[in-house]
């Protein structure tokens, strides 16, 4: 319904609304978060003509391409300056950790971070950047923030979950494990800590 009535309106009628930007930027986040990235970038497309350079978009165009694998275009996206929430810094994170840059992309979402100290999701993919570089120790405290922001969110949980087998604390884990009552769960994060291990 809402692509229905985005799609209808004409490029004039969207300069007379103001809040059609807001409902394009929502209906564009939807996408992604369906798991739709091709979606997204179709919505976008159209966005970016009504709302040329439009720093947000080009933002959220960076992340579909990297949803979709295409890394190489997802870098040549020309990223907007620093916002104050951080929001650029995360992003250029997201492009460093495709590439298994975890030190690097560890920095940047330190960055983001501090920009926004309030927002577990910089502090998870914080979390697993400094895990995947080696650094499991600042990882488990990393996302125990994240967690402590989110305690209901899956991602920061399983990620916690994660650092703490890796970081041998098993009774922790154990612990946290029993909590989610998740069975497969057990399986899933013993697979991806023996795939990290083995530098997968």
């Amino acid at each position: 319904m809402l692509a229905a009535m985005l799609m209808a309106a004409t490029p004039g009628q969207a300069e007379e609304a103001p809040d059609t930007r807001g409902l394009y930027l929502q209906l564009i986040h939807q996408a992604r978060a369906d798991g739709r990235p091709r979606a997204a970038l179709a919505y976008l497309d159209d966005f970016e003509r009504r709302y040329p350079g439009d720093a947000e978009a080009r933002l959220l165009r960076v992340n579909s391409l990297i949803d979709l694998k295409q890394i190489d275009a997802a870098e040549a996206v020309v990223l907007p300056p620093e916002t104050a929430s951080g929001g650029v810094s995360a992003v250029r994170g997201h492009l460093l950790a495709a590439r298994g840059r975890w030190d690097e992309a560890a920095a940047c979402y330190e960055r983001a971070s501090r920009a926004s100290p309030a927002d577990p999701l910089p502090r998870n993919a914080l979390g697993y950047a400094l895990l995947r570089a080696g650094r499991v120790g600042a990882a488990i405290e990393a996302l125990r923030g994240a967690s402590d922001l989110a305690p209901q969110l899956a991602v920061v949980r399983n990620n916690l979950l994660l650092a703490l087998i890796m970081g041998g604390r098993r009774d922790e884990a154990e612990a946290g494990l029993r909590r989610a009552g998740d069975g497969a769960l057990r399986q899933k994060l013993a697979a991806e800590a023996a795939r990290i291990g083995k530098g997968g």
